[in-house]
Parts: structure tokens; sequence; C-alpha cells
């Protein structure tokens, strides 16, 4: 692997730029409380390997702390000014990473290409997540695994609250949606098994409940859905 983060532009059309949200993204602290499940996003990762939407490179630092020597990673983020402050955060761990800013519904990469995709809330902010979910299942190689980690819609007086907030709360936070269905869609999807799912005591409302778990995609020409 190169000892040079590389960046690729291809793709600007597929651009989606919020530069305020991303000039105040880096301004925001982290909860440490978050920092254990991005720890499960990147431990003992190996191989090739995508990272859907990285934002300003988060991931990044648990990346380098917690997967093998032998990885080829690769990241995409549609919004120039959050891929801009991604480079500067890999170039300062020294971490190689191929990133570019293609979208999730269409990955630049050839079909069965990577061990794992990794998405870190992400599937919040993708326009059409039915189509970037179709994009995973062709990029991992049969066997690969899929990570995640998602807050999605609540139940009952809270998922009313999240649909009437969702329209505001897009357009200050990148497009973000509260009430998505997340889970469901990735656990009705007939070529990924689930491995495990967990809900985590983590999320604060409207931003909750948050999720985080793992799935493989199917081998064979016949998918069936554990559920």
């Amino acid at each position: 692997m190169p000892n040079a983060t590389t960046t690729s532009e291809c793709g600007r059309e597929h651009d989606i730029a919020h530069p305020v949200f991303a000039r105040l993204y880096d301004l925001l602290p982290q909860s440490p409380l978050v920092d254990p499940h991005r720890r499960y996003l990147a431990r003992g990762l190996s191989g090739r390997v995508l990272e859907l939407g990285c934002g300003t490179g988060d991931q990044f630092r648990f990346v380098v702390a917690e997967s093998g020597q032998e990885l080829e990673y690769h990241a995409i983020e549609p919004d120039p000014h959050m891929r801009k402050r991604a480079v500067r955060t890999a170039r300062k761990l020294d971490f190689p990473v191929d990133l570019r800013s293609g979208r999730a519904e269409s990955l630049p990469y050839p079909d069965a290409s990577f061990d794992t995709v990794v998405a870190g809330v992400v599937f919040c902010t993708i326009q059409d997540p039915d189509a970037a979910l179709e994009e995973v299942v062709r990029v991992l190689k049969p066997g690969g695994e899929f990570r995640f980690l998602e807050h999605v819609r609540s139940t009952g007086w809270r998922a009313t609250v999240q649909e009437l907030l969702t329209p505001l709360w897009a357009r200050s936070a990148g497009g973000c949606q509260l009430d998505r269905e997340t889970i469901d869609r990735f656990v009705a999807h007939d070529a990924l098994t689930v491995e495990e799912v967990e809900r985590l005591d983590l999320g604060v409302f409207p931003v909750d409940p948050i999720f985080r778990g793992t799935m493989r995609r199917s081998r064979g020409g016949r998918f069936e859905a554990v559920l």
C-alpha cells in the first residue's frame, strides 16, 4: 500500500455541497461515547475496504489503530468541502486512502471488489438509500462484510416528532433524515444475512435510536434473508 494519501477527483458531477455544515462539523465536540462503536467498525479490517461517506475522516484514526497491516482502504465522499478536510485528516495521520468523490447510489468500482464495506452514520443522508444498498451488495465479494452504525426512525410520538423535524433538520445538518427505517431496509435485503444487530444506549432524541451491526454478503446465486 502506498505511503501517501491518494485522492481522485473523478465524478465531480456527483458532488453534494454543504460548505457551512462542513466548516461547523469539525468544530462540534465529538462524544467519546461514540468511540467504541467507531472501533467496532474498524476492528480487524483487512483486504480491500470501502467506507461510504467518510465526511471529514472521523473514522480514519480508528482504522489506523484497530486494523491489520494488509489493508487497502478506499473511501467516497460527495461533498467537496468534507472531502478536502478528509484529505487533511488522512495526511495528518499518514494514512493512505484512495478517496473519491462518488456517491453511494453509483459507486465507481467494479462488481465484487471489496472484502468489507463500512457505513458510519451515512445512510441517513444518502438521497436514495435503496439504490445505495444495492450498490453495497454489488461491490461486496461473496462472503464479504457490511458493517454499519446508523440512527433510525423511532416509534410512537417520537416518530411523529421526527417526521415534523426532518425538513428543517435536513437543511441544517447536511441532508440528514431523522425518520428513516434503515435497519429494516438492511435486514430485508435478500442478498445479506445478519451476523449481529445491536441497539445502543447512545442516542439523544431526536437522533435516536442508534444501531450497529454486521451483515454478510450471501454466497451463491439464490439468496435467503436471515431475519
